[in-house]
């Protein structure tokens, strides 16, 4: 495994982060998420995103990886043109398709934080491993792989950056006490590794979140300090609303309402709550974030 800046990759001090890029062109297909309702598309409990951003083809997380290479083919997204992969965080559920994306002869930069890389686990009724895979583990060690340690944001591609660790301001949103960075569950993990990805476009900016386990609103307010002339036009992903009491709840979706974003598109982690309370708050900005929603 080689770890080193990718031709794309720098650290982007926060004044000198790109305006909006006024021509460019963005797509997002979703190949990986709990919800498919086209035909022929397979669903998971993970993410995954393909980008095409002004002639860049990036990766946002892998799913799991049971669904990642049929759903790409049944889409006609090639997987094989991939230049950089970022990995929210270390959970198997975003970064176990990484083998799939990796074994071809490409070189391909993988941009995560190093603590995305060290155990993880979960305690519910019992304790069980929720880090990246053996095999997704091994696969970034290839000689086609380039790791880029993300502890500060950095541009992936010109106009697409990672967030880095995402400061945690807000009482409202607490670190999980259910994760574990060992089996015997004595040392929580904080998830440090949790990041965002962000673009500009003529509209404005758009967010991808994995997970959000730095919290969503925590998210936003750092965007909003990375870009502070710019206007977020789109927030899409998992919120880890799931779990969040309907104070929380009803918090997130007021501090929302004080954004004048013009698209929502909640998925994956979010949690049944928590997404009916937003579509409801934003019927006419709220969008579907299934398999196959481009």
């Amino acid at each position: 495994m080689k770890v080193s800046p990718a031709v794309f990759s720098f650290p982007m001090p926060i004044a000198k982060v790109p305006k909006t890029m006024d021509t460019v062109k963005a797509r997002i297909t979703i190949l990986a998420e709990n919800t498919a309702k086209q035909p022929k598309l397979l669903a998971e409990h993970g993410l995954a995103y393909w980008i095409e951003y002004a002639g860049h083809h990036i990766l946002f997380d892998t799913g799991q990886g049971y669904v990642l290479e049929h759903n790409a083919a049944e889409l006609g997204i090639p997987l094989s043109q991939v230049e950089a992969v970022l990995l929210s965080h270390g959970h198997y559920d975003h970064t176990g398709g990484l083998g799939q994306v990796l074994c071809g002869e490409r070189l391909v930069t993988v941009y995560a934080h190093p603590a995305a890389f060290q155990p993880k686990f979960a305690r519910r009724s019992d304790v069980r491993p929720i880090g990246i895979p053996p095999s997704a583990a091994q696969a970034v060690r290839r000689s086609n792989v380039v790791v880029c340690p993300v502890t500060e944001p950095t541009q992936i591609a010109p106009g697409v950056m990672a967030t880095g660790p995402i400061p945690r301001t807000s009482e409202m949103e607490k670190s999980n006490p259910r994760f574990f960075l060992d089996e015997t569950c004595e040392t929580i993990d904080p998830l440090e590794d949790e990041q965002a990805l962000f673009f500009t476009t003529p509209k404005g900016v758009v967010i991808l979140l994995g997970c959000a386990h730095a919290g969503v609103i925590n998210t936003v307010r750092y965007v909003e300090k990375l870009l502070p002339d710019q206007s977020i036009y789109g927030l899409i992903g998992g919120t880890h609303l799931v779990e969040a009491s309907q104070e929380q709840i009803q918090w997130t979706v007021n501090e929302l309402k004080n954004r004048e974003m013009r698209m929502l598109a909640p998925a994956h982690c979010t949690g049944i709550k928590a997404t009916v309370a937003l579509w409801q708050a934003f019927v006419d900005r709220c969008t579907k974030a299934y398999v196959g929603e481009r």
